[in-house]
């Protein structure tokens, strides 16, 4: 699977951009700044419905305008598909596949896999619990629909659960038969996702130390560990249990939306002791294990997103990283650099097609006769 051509019009710092891709690789060149990952956030909304980096979508229209349009050509499966995506100020967004409109965004999650790493991705270590929850239920989700069914609708309980507890304390009253409603869906629903997230984690951790021990050349040992209040008791009798609490702080304290995934380096959380390189790692190694892991759940291998991902990384692990580019493992790829030497290193290494876009001040422009390999030129 991947993407053909993309046209994108008023999409942030973008004016209008018409992209001719390569199947494999593709550079995007430019200062900070300029617009390059505003691009690789364009092909992300394609396959998300949504932006990587900002919430807020009216936010996402290029200053000074009224709408943004992103249009995107994709192969897959040997048949060609179109995405289109389309929002006017204060207006809800159009989103169409093959110029048919979702009746939930929910079902485009998962058709056009897509795997992104980003120096935004820090917050994976130095964040709060609900980024690292975000991070397993996305991958999840992209491969599962029922569970990012059973997501929705629990926190969908949870939502009224807790204004039910906030209405308690505002009235001064209480009525348990009508917060057991919210109880025995949120038990059923966070029993089941608590087993989905436990399920994969298992099988994500040896693919993650793989990619994490690669890169690093074995110097370090990682490991992740899945901390959740189920791991110790159902989650029936917490909510029992905990409901004076919740009575007094007007909100649910027990549930999967408390799990964590501790990220370790030996012993120890890497957000304590880790270097910025060692971070960097870590983060490359666990959407590596996405990929991979996504690759080999719905047998599509997903678009790959590298943004600006040499940076804080000493010699011997940017090395490493191309090698991993190079090979065939992956399909098509996007790399941001401000750093012309470090794409110039992969391409001697990658014997496939490959192009090269220069970006500055929201303009992008195709670098000519570069779809050779340079390896047939040395």
């Amino acid at each position: 699977m991947h993407i053909r051509k993309l046209s994108v019009i008023n999409y942030k710092n973008i004016a209008q951009a018409e992209l001719t891709l390569s199947p494999k690789l593709n550079c995007f060149i430019g200062n900070n700044g300029v617009g390059k990952t505003n691009l690789l956030d364009a092909i992300y909304f394609l396959s998300f419905c949504k932006s990587y980096f900002n919430t807020v979508e009216d936010q996402n229209i290029r200053h000074g305008q009224e709408f943004f349009v992103l249009d995107g050509q994709y192969l897959r499966n040997n048949e060609e598909e179109r995405i289109y995506c389309g929002l006017k100020r204060n207006q809800k967004k159009q989103f169409r596949r093959n110029k048919k409109a979702y009746k939930k965004l929910s079902e485009h999650i998962g058709m056009f896999p897509l795997v992104m790493i980003s120096p935004a991705d820090v917050d994976l270590i130095m964040g709060g619990s609900e980024d690292r929850r975000k991070f397993i239920d996305g991958v999840i989700s992209q491969f599962n629909r029922q569970y990012l069914e059973w997501l929705l609708r629990y926190n969908r309980a949870l939502l009224q659960r807790n204004n039910l507890l906030k209405h308690f304390a505002g009235t001064q009253t209480f009525d348990y038969d009508s917060l057991v409603i919210w109880d025995e869906q949120l038990v059923q629903l966070g029993e089941r996702i608590y087993q989905k997230r436990k399920e994969f984690l298992e099988k994500f951790m040896p693919i993650f130390q793989k990619y994490y021990e690669f890169i690093s050349l074995g110097y370090e040992k990682v490991q992740l560990e899945y901390q959740s209040q189920l791991n110790s008791q159902p989650l029936g009798e917490m909510l029992k249990e905990a409901l004076p609490k919740d009575r007094i702080i007007q909100r649910t304290s027990a549930g999967i939306h408390k799990d964590d995934l501790v990220l370790k380096i030996g012993d120890y959380p890497i957000k304590k002791i880790g270097s910025q390189g060692q971070k960097k790692t870590y983060l490359v190694a666990l959407k590596l294990a996405q990929f991979d892991f996504m690759k080999e759940v719905n047998g599509l291998r997903p678009i790959l997103l590298l943004d600006d991902i040499f940076d804080k990384l000493d010699g011997i692990r940017v090395k490493q990283i191309i090698k991993l580019v190079a090979d065939q493992n992956f399909g098509q790829i996007f790399i941001s650099d401000t750093n012309r030497e470090n794409l110039d290193l992969i391409f001697p290494e990658v014997e496939t097609d490959y192009k090269i876009f220069k970006i500055a001040d929201g303009k992008v422009e195709a670098e000519l006769n570069n779809n050779i390999n340079i390896s047939e030129l040395l």
